[in-house]
């Protein structure tokens, strides 16, 4: 009786059990690199019959790759820095003295202004109150809003007058835009105008914290550091990724796409489709393939993230997360506290995350050394067409 209402129970978990340890001392004596994890035959095992059968025979489908062979001498790649023309930073500070400035309202437009009022169609069918911002008109058609005042009319054809997207300037929707055709009124209603911020030691302090700037050309080279250092940030991600391209095209590994594909599927069971699995499946390969080739490299060189460095670039991660909220002088104080409860979060996930991710940069590193990369220092043009191609 014991052994009907027990036995099978007890079979299936004493076989679990041989089945876990044999098949992970079998996946360890080989030499080649295991992709996942095996998956069972279902098909197979459905068709065990437990009662009565003595000897089972079960089988598993496994993903790997053989050889991972890395060769990062002429890596055909580069490594892109930016350098920050005079025009763009004088743009720069001039953005800034416009939204540090003081809005007015002058009796008067002038080019730049902002004219608050109401649009009507000709036929009355249209009306919507915006805020038009004169920047936005072509310049053929910038005369009619220049020198106006209070309660002035201006007619023109909203198609021809604005230069960019019409239904983001005006604030309608695109169906709306498109049928505002031919010539409309414009009543204006007020006038405003940012006037710019001084040049003095308060905007220098609003800017970049007390006593830090303290004169116009300190200023300056400031800003140019700091637009600096974001663009090439933005272009240190854009070269790697493109150096990351060019080592995986090198290296030709083969990856099992249809295992890898069935095994993403049934270790998300319920959460994506089979259709999703095909989309998202040649980024997943790309981040696998690079993967192989990293841990590949580092193990070769003796690469590894160590547990300082682990708390050095979370540090870096959270000044840069607060940067931003003006408090990044009494954060230091804390911020101790802030990386060691980030690095404990999400069940020790964050830990390992950031230590793949020190490895990276490390490897990353010693390919840029290793591979002799060319180098080419671009300006802002060339970075925005870089990265809109």
């Amino acid at each position: 009786m014991v052994k009907r209402m027990y036995g099978t129970s007890v079979l299936v978990e004493e076989i679990n059990t041989l089945l876990s340890s044999s098949l992970g001392e079998y996946l360890k004596a080989q030499t080649f690199k295991i992709l996942g994890d095996p998956l069972p035959v279902i098909e197979e095992a459905s068709n065990i019959d437990w009662d009565s059968q003595k000897e089972f025979e079960f089988k598993y489908k496994i993903g790997f790759v053989e050889n991972v062979d890395v060769n990062i001498e002429g890596v055909d790649a580069v490594s892109y820095k930016v350098e920050m023309e005079e025009k763009e930073v004088t743009d720069a500070i001039q953005n800034l003295r416009s939204q540090y400035g003081k809005m007015t309202n002058p009796e008067v437009s002038q080019e730049n202004d902002f004219l608050y009022g109401d649009l009507k169609s000709q036929d009355g069918t249209f009306e919507h109150t915006f805020s038009l911002p004169l920047s936005k008109i072509n310049p053929e058609e910038s005369a009619k809003f220049i020198g106006l005042k209070k309660g002035d009319v201006v007619t023109f054809d909203p198609s021809h007058a604005i230069s960019e997207d019409l239904a983001s300037v005006i604030g309608i929707s695109e169906e709306e835009a498109q049928a505002l055709s031919g010539d409309v009124t414009f009543t204006v209603q007020n006038i405003n105008r940012t006037e710019l911020a001084d040049l003095d030691q308060e905007f220098f302090d609003k800017l970049f914290g007390a006593g830090t700037v303290e004169s116009e050309e300190a200023m300056v080279a400031k800003v140019k550091e700091i637009m600096g250092e974001n663009y090439n940030k933005e272009l240190k991600v854009f070269s790697e990724e493109k150096i990351k391209d060019a080592i995986i095209a090198n290296a030709n590994i083969d990856l099992p796409a249809d295992f890898l594909k069935e095994w993403l599927h049934r270790a998300n069971e319920g959460k994506v489709t089979q259709e999703q699995v095909e989309q998202e499946y040649p980024i997943y390969a790309k981040q696998l393939t690079w993967t192989l080739i990293s841990n590949k490299i580092a193990k070769e060189n003796a690469i590894q993230a160590e547990h300082s460095d682990v708390i050095e670039k979370t540090k870096e991660m959270i000044r840069g997360q607060f940067a931003s909220s003006g408090i990044g002088a009494s954060l230091e104080s804390s911020i101790d506290m802030f990386v060691d409860n980030y690095l404990k979060g999400n069940e020790g996930q964050n830990y390992m995350q950031m230590m793949t991710s020190v490895q990276n940069e490390k490897v990353l590193d010693f390919i840029k050394e290793k591979g002799h990369l060319k180098e080419e220092t671009i300006n802002i043009d060339k970075f925005k067409e870089l990265l809109e191609n």
